[in-house]
């Protein structure tokens, strides 16, 4: 047999941090956060669940991870925009993403370790607040209430028993 036509083991991409979270956010969104398991994770990714400790210590760092990606699409507020159109393209970013990842909204809430990306998020909306005249407690009130009405608009648009306005009438 000729050296060409040897197959060759096939190679696999290395496992990474970020692959093991961007495989569990595309399960979630794939099955719901309930189809993300170690064992199912690591089946996807090809590997027994034990390689899967190598990059995350447990679950909760796993969920941890997952809100940050998620958290990282929503669009932060600019610098030169007042604050009421940056919580508004806020907002609007924001309600598209959880539109996106529906499973997102139930363990966004439950997650007590933000990462980068969540950090940077909260600092720059704080900032666009505090920007535009908000003491640091005002900020932080009124942070709280626009996400309590994304959310809650959110959760009410997921769970409506129709698809768009035709099935209405």
């Amino acid at each position: 047999m000729d050296q060409t036509t040897e197959s060759q083991p096939e190679q696999r991409t290395p496992l990474d941090r970020m692959g093991v979270l961007s495989t569990a956010v595309s399960m979630a969104d794939d099955g719901g956060i309930e189809a993300v398991t170690m064992r199912k994770l690591a089946q996807r990714l090809g590997v027994e669940a034990m390689s899967l400790y190598y990059h995350v210590s447990n679950k909760d760092e796993i969920l941890d991870g997952m809100i940050d990606i998620v958290i990282g699409e929503i669009e932060l507020p600019k610098s030169g925009d007042d604050w009421k159109t940056a919580m508004r393209k806020r907002a609007l970013s924001a309600h598209g993403m959880l539109a996106k990842h529906p499973w997102a909204l139930q363990v966004m809430e439950t997650r007590v370790n933000p990462g980068p990306a969540s950090l940077r998020y909260y600092d720059s909306v704080i900032g666009s607040l505090v920007g535009g005249g908000f003491s640091i407690a005002l900020a932080a009130h009124a942070f709280s209430a626009i996400d309590a009405y994304i959310y809650g608009f959110s959760l009410q648009q997921m769970n409506l028993p129709f698809e768009d306005e035709h099935d209405i009438g």
